[in-house]
């Protein structure tokens, strides 16, 4: 009886490294897409929402300021207001960023545009508010796309479903954003259905898509492993335990997967990002990071 569960048992390895064999044959890198093209070398430099540290988050003043001073990417979030168009903000609400209230899907484009989008913003805890009154506004993704046409983008879908998939979809290409703009959302369902939607636009990972490439990398088989996207975004840490190491990006880059890791404002950690080669780091101080970059030698 002994010899016979070793035998089961080694057929079970057997078999089971057939089958890994066959897998990491046929596996497949991701494929390159377009909006890569224009990408300088080394670490990105993604400004979270703008670079909310530095202007206030979602709006035209922080994407011109993240260009003025060299940023790579633009970073923000969007959602739909009660009669259809698309704005860049972040929250369910209007609540925190502006001098109004109210859900941003029960307010009108025209409401939204009576509101102070630079009324909070304060670098030093409160203190003092330097944008309230200078005519900031929550933009439509349409002026944010008209205003910076060749600057790449990653464009979040916030508190939204499915349907929200075919205007945004419309949107960029209607916009010729089609290989300057990169799609990512939480909500799985409206990330798969943008992806049937607009299968020429480049989108970043689901959360369930991360999650299966975290547990096949922890295992060790990303060698059998093909990407379906070629982008993978992350936060530097979950709970305890740091998920954004060398042995994932190693595994990633073998993948022709890029990791973007976020939301890194500290220069000692960005430091370390830009060591073990992280492909981006989303940050709301875009100016740290490409002072880091600078002063390691890296031309922007």
């Amino acid at each position: 009886m002994r010899y016979k569960r070793l035998f089961v048992t080694a057929s079970l390895i057997v078999a089971a490294a057939a089958i890994y064999g066959v897998a990491a044959l046929s596996a497949r890198p991701a494929l390159d897409h377009p909006y890569f093209a224009a990408e300088k070398p080394g670490t990105q430099v993604i400004a979270h929402r703008g670079g909310a540290g530095l202007r206030p988050e979602n709006t035209l003043t922080a994407f011109a300021h993240a260009v003025e001073i060299g940023a790579d990417v633009l970073e923000m979030d969007v959602q739909g207001t009660a009669d259809g168009a698309i704005v860049s903000i972040h929250d369910p609400t209007v609540d925190r960023t502006t001098d109004g209230k109210g859900r941003v899907d029960s307010l009108s484009l025209a409401e939204l545009r009576k509101l102070d989008a630079g009324y909070n913003w304060s670098d030093d805890g409160g203190r003092s508010f330097p944008f309230r009154g200078r005519g900031i506004r929550v933009p439509a993704l349409d002026e944010v796309f008209a205003r910076f046409p060749a600057t790449r983008m990653i464009v979040e879908m916030k508190h939204v479903g499915p349907v929200f998939a075919r205007p945004l979809c419309a949107l960029i290409r209607r916009s010729g954003m089609t290989e300057t703009v990169l799609v990512a959302s939480m909500n799985e369902d409206a990330l798969s259905a943008f992806r049937r939607a607009c299968p020429e636009v480049a989108t970043s990972m689901s959360g369930r898509e991360a999650r299966i490439f975290l547990g096949v990398q922890f295992a060790r088989l990303d060698a059998a492993y093909s990407p379906p996207v070629p982008v993978l975004q992350i936060p530097y840490r979950l709970g305890e335990n740091v998920i954004a190491t060398a042995g994932l990006l190693e595994a990633a880059r073998r993948r022709n997967l890029k990791v973007h890791v976020w939301t890194i404002n500290d220069e000692e950690r960005m430091r370390e990002l830009i060591q073990l080669g992280a492909g981006g780091i989303i940050t709301d101080r875009p100016d740290r990071l490409l002072d880091l970059l600078r002063r390691a030698g890296r031309s922007r």
